[in-house]
């Protein structure tokens, strides 16, 4: 009875192909046509390496691709420290006053529009007179990017057996070292997945860094969203499917972590 109800139906079967090609056939076609010779996207030239050398021959792109980097490496930095603490204190600070107005502030940028957080954004460096540039791009995908690291951490702070830290500070530790020498180990897998999390939306972003880039500063999917306004071309096809390499890398490495982790007896949070 149980192996003839976890068989695959042909029904199943028709259902998860369509999926599947209905996700991924979009990309592997775009991977494809990324090693066409032809200089016209949709007309097949033979298999070559050309687009590939002209986009790390193109300067304009790689700063893009490197401001990008930049951006995603340090706001993800950033918004996983303030995402981890405030979930900390929404998890610890059961009830301390303003908790549901903060928790609200803190899970508005989830709900509220790009268009509108972006118009914010450039409003308040208007106001304050500032260069926009790395630092104003770097500032708005910390403010998208750190509610998503606090719900992910605060569910795994919330299923955490306290009694494990109150133990720790009945042998002689302090708050502090008991949440450093208990908590965080636990929670790490977490974290890693949240600043994952934040450095993927920061690279995938383009309205709210449209409004707070400058002149000199724009990001890859800038840089790719101005190229395909007059025409796509096979060099585009080359850097996504660098940029798809990289993120099925991070993935893998992540997903490996996270078994070794539950290996170990801990329980990751889930990617």
């Amino acid at each position: 009875m149980a192996r003839h109800v976890n068989r695959l139906s042909p029904f199943n079967i028709t259902a998860l192909a369509l999926g599947v090609a209905f996700l991924y056939l979009p990309i592997v076609i775009l991977v494809i046509y990324s090693f066409n010779a032809s200089r016209l996207v949709t007309v097949w030239g033979g298999w070559s390496l050309r687009w590939y050398q002209e986009f790390f021959n193109d300067r304009a792109m790689l700063d893009a691709a490197w401001m990008s980097l930049r951006v995603g490496a340090v706001s993800a930095t950033i918004a996983t420290l303030l995402g981890t603490l405030a979930a900390v204190g929404l998890v610890r600070g059961e009830r301390f006053r303003g908790r549901t107005l903060f928790s609200g502030m803190l899970y508005a940028p989830l709900v509220m529009p790009e268009v509108i957080t972006g118009l914010s954004l450039l409003l308040l460096f208007v106001a304050l007179n500032a260069e926009r540039g790395f630092w104003t791009v770097t500032i708005a995908h910390t403010t998208l990017t750190m509610c998503f690291v606090t719900v992910v951490v605060q569910s795994r702070l919330a299923s955490l057996d306290r009694s494990l830290e109150e133990a720790a500070m009945d042998l002689g530790c302090d708050p502090v070292q008991a949440f450093v020498r208990v908590t965080l180990p636990l929670i790490l897998p977490a974290i890693a997945a949240g600043w994952m999390l934040a450095f993927t939306l920061s690279l995938d972003d383009v309205v709210i860094a449209s409004f707070t880039t400058g002149p000199g500063s724009a990001t890859l999917p800038i840089r790719i969203y101005s190229e395909v306004r007059l025409g796509v071309k096979p060099e585009i096809n080359a850097i996504c499917t660098i940029v798809i390499a990289l993120i099925a890398v991070l993935i893998v490495i992540a997903s490996l972590a996270s078994k070794l982790s539950s290996a170990r007896g801990e329980s990751a949070a889930p990617l």
